[in-house]
């Protein structure tokens, strides 16, 4: 059976069954519950990842069916999510409502998707926009990844095992879980490995794309009283041998560490009804190096890199009246970052050198980028009608205590910065009808430069071929986005039911980061190559977003269904006269498939339109559309065990996402985007107990 409150439906299942009617305190790990009076507006869920028959590479490719959704590729492991062409730190991407871990690599081969089992996350939150203070600053919308809570099980012990298989990569994934819940505590842990070969694209050439992954993970909770719940995770992931076919060099080891410590007491007075606190630690260890690669021979590069996150978060909710819920809070994220490139030159202007000649180059030049945030959000409720308002003052201080002469002579020796950012939403959501829910938001998003741009001294982290150089004095970016929405479902007949979601935005950006060509700073590597000259990153004044997304679904015979998703998104770079960077292309998918309780099915067909809306000072280029065909199925064989198998790419094609990297430092290949996989088959079975 299911309850569905607001579109959102969960299964009797998933709900918490408690034997001894003892009341259970849950962490506050969700923004999306189901509750309409609180839930923030132009939200969403998904939580079907059980049937997808397939193992996800990592948690990237959890979006992928998504409405809205993209992913930036570098390799088969390297892989981030965009939403509405919103991409790296414009979204808001944490764990459990708050924990994050911050990349160490300038090139992003490590994002934070790579620091977490996929298998551990039950479901993904997403809130469309700024429409939300509460989990810290927010620019274009906020992704919140959720692992399972024990509390929601049965008393005593449990466990999963599962593993995985896909033909093309000859790639195999391993998960064990084991759980114990009690009245007064409960204990997961879990161990997972993860072994990708290069993959073939629809022509049978081969990507280098191979990684390995061991991921392991420990959660304990403890019901200090029936108000009180306290619970530490510790989690590490260990990346080893990772191609990046897409970047310039390869990752040797890829280590985290994330820590985090969550408390909650709920129902402390008949006003002050919960207190939430969460402490988090992150460190990430990483070494690439082009050992592997076509330049080796030239040059041997070597960069260990390390990144830093401290955080934390306190808030309390108080309820007024029984429909005033006040929500006031601090956050900090407090981010450090450091690493070194050695290069040893083998060969200068074409000739081997007799000596080689070795050269460091600081990375990040010892950088720190602190933001403290304060926030208070009320929601009123009146008949059908939720009103939503919410402030929230940011105050961030960034510094590079080492740097590069080249740098400091620039911008002086005393790069610190400091800046007080104000962000804020409205919002209202009105039940026109008992199945008809209309969403109308404003919210302000503001983002600070990232160390990257800030920091980075002559680096190639773009698409491109440039070297890149931070600028500490830029301006923070602002997003005014505008939104409405409407969605609904209605009863065709006792046995066809149909659902619908449509929403529209408009963004208007203000100081938006991009990068230009400045021809008064020659390229500083290798400066007999092409670009010649050196990209500076700067705010630009005129640019905007806007874009559709439609979702309807026909519900035939309670378990058979029609859908169709579609997606699009134009952005505008007035100041250059063309699109801004990253911008997807129009996708559309039609699904058709059986939802019983012991077997299901789906075929998807995918449309991804051409891409003619580029960025050429990006080095972005048009990108012919193209259409595969997906197939899924799965089935309980027995109580407890469950098979899934697929054939993703059905017809084989051949194709590259707008979004992905072109090949970067192979010798058989020409700097055009990456292809995707060809036809591919895939097994995955899991036992639970």
């Amino acid at each position: 059976m299911w309850l569905c409150v607001s579109s959102i439906c969960i299964s009797y299942s998933q709900i918490k069954q408690d034997t001894i009617n003892t009341k259970t305190t849950q962490l506050p790990e969700v923004i999306v519950t189901g509750n309409s009076n609180t839930d923030p507006t132009h939200s969403t869920v998904k939580n079907d990842y059980q049937k997808k028959g397939i193992q996800p590479k990592n948690v990237a490719d959890l979006f992928s069916e998504i409405n809205g959704f993209s992913t930036i590729k570098r390799g088969n492991y390297a892989i981030d999510p965009t939403f509405r062409a919103s991409a790296y730190e414009q979204l808001n991407v944490m764990y459990d409502g708050g924990t994050k871990a911050v990349h160490a690599c300038p090139n992003r081969m490590d994002p934070v998707t790579t620091h977490v089992i996929p298998e551990e996350i039950e479901k993904i939150e997403v809130v469309k926009g700024p429409y939300t203070v509460r989990y810290g600053a927010t620019f274009g919308g906020i992704i919140n990844m959720v692992t399972k809570d024990p509390n929601k099980l049965d008393k005593g012990f449990h466990g999963k095992a599962s593993a995985g298989y896909e033909t093309n990569g000859n790639a195999l994934v391993n998960l064990l879980q084991l759980q114990h819940v009690s009245n007064k505590f409960n204990i997961t842990g879990n161990i997972g490995y993860r072994d990708f070969d290069d993959y073939e694209d629809g022509q049978n050439t081969t990507i280098p794309s191979a990684f390995r992954s061991t991921d392991y993970g420990l959660k304990l909770g403890y019901n200090l009283t029936d108000n009180q719940y306290i619970q530490g995770h510790w989690r590490q992931s260990f990346g080893r041998d990772i191609k990046h076919v897409g970047l310039p060099m390869d990752t040797e080891f890829d280590n985290s560490t994330i820590v985090s410590l969550d408390y909650r007491a709920e129902d402390i007075s008949n006003t002050l009804k919960g207190i939430t606190a969460k402490g988090f630690y992150s460190y990430v260890d990483h070494l690439m190096t082009n050992e592997n690669r076509a330049n080796f021979n030239m040059v041997f590069a070597s960069s260990p890199v390390t990144s830093t996150t401290i955080g934390g978060k306190l808030e309390t909710h108080w309820l007024f009246n029984n429909n005033v819920n006040l929500y006031v809070g601090t956050d900090a994220n407090l981010i450090g970052r450091d690493g070194t490139r050695t290069r040893t030159i083998k060969m200068m202007n074409g000739n081997m050198l007799p000596n080689p000649m070795v050269r460091q180059d600081k990375i990040w030049q010892d950088a720190s980028l602190n933001d403290i945030g304060v926030f208070s959000e009320a929601k009123y409720q009146i008949n059908k009608t939720t009103f939503t308002a919410g402030l929230r003052l940011d105050f961030v201080n960034a510094n590079a205590v080492d740097l590069e002469n080249d740098f400091a002579s620039i911008y002086g020796n005393d790069v610190k910065q400091s800046e007080t950012n104000i962000s804020g939403t409205l919002s209202l959501k009105h039940n026109i009808s008992s199945n008809t829910i209309m969403e109308v938001a404003y919210g302000r998003g503001v983002r600070t430069a990232n160390m990257a741009e800030r920091f980075i001294n002559h680096f190639t982290v773009g698409q491109d071929s440039y070297e890149y150089l931070g600028n500490p004095l830029l301006k923070p970016e602002i997003n005014n986005q505008f939104e409405i929405g409407f969605q609904g479902h209605s009863k065709l007949n006792e046995l066809n039911n149909f659902s619908y979601q449509l929403s529209a935005f408009y963004s208007v950006y203000n100081n938006y980061i991009s990068a230009v060509v400045d021809t008064s700073i020659p390229r500083k590597f290798m400066p007999m190559l092409q670009p010649q000259f050196t990209k500076v990153f700067t705010n630009i004044d005129n640019a905007y977003k806007t874009g559709l997304e439609f979702m309807f679904k026909f519900e035939l015979l309670e378990d058979y269904y029609f859908q169709n998703q579609s997606a699009y998104v134009r952005t505008k770079n007035k100041d250059f006269g063309e699109s801004l960077p990253l911008n997807p292309p129009f996708t559309s998918t039609f699904s058709i498939g059986v939802d019983k309780e012991n077997y299901w099915a789906k075929a998807q067909y995918n449309i991804t339109s051409k891409q003619s809306h580029i960025a050429p000072s990006f080095g972005e280029t048009e990108t012919a559309g193209y259409e595969t065909l997906d197939v899924k199925l799965g089935a309980t064989l027995f109580k407890n065990i469950t098979l899934g198998v697929a054939c993703l790419n059905v017809f084989d094609e051949t194709y590259s996402n707008h979004l992905n990297f072109s090949y970067r430092n192979q010798p058989d290949f020409n700097m055009s985007p990456i292809t995707e996989p060809g036809r591919n088959f895939t097994a995955f079975l899991q036992y639970k107990f």
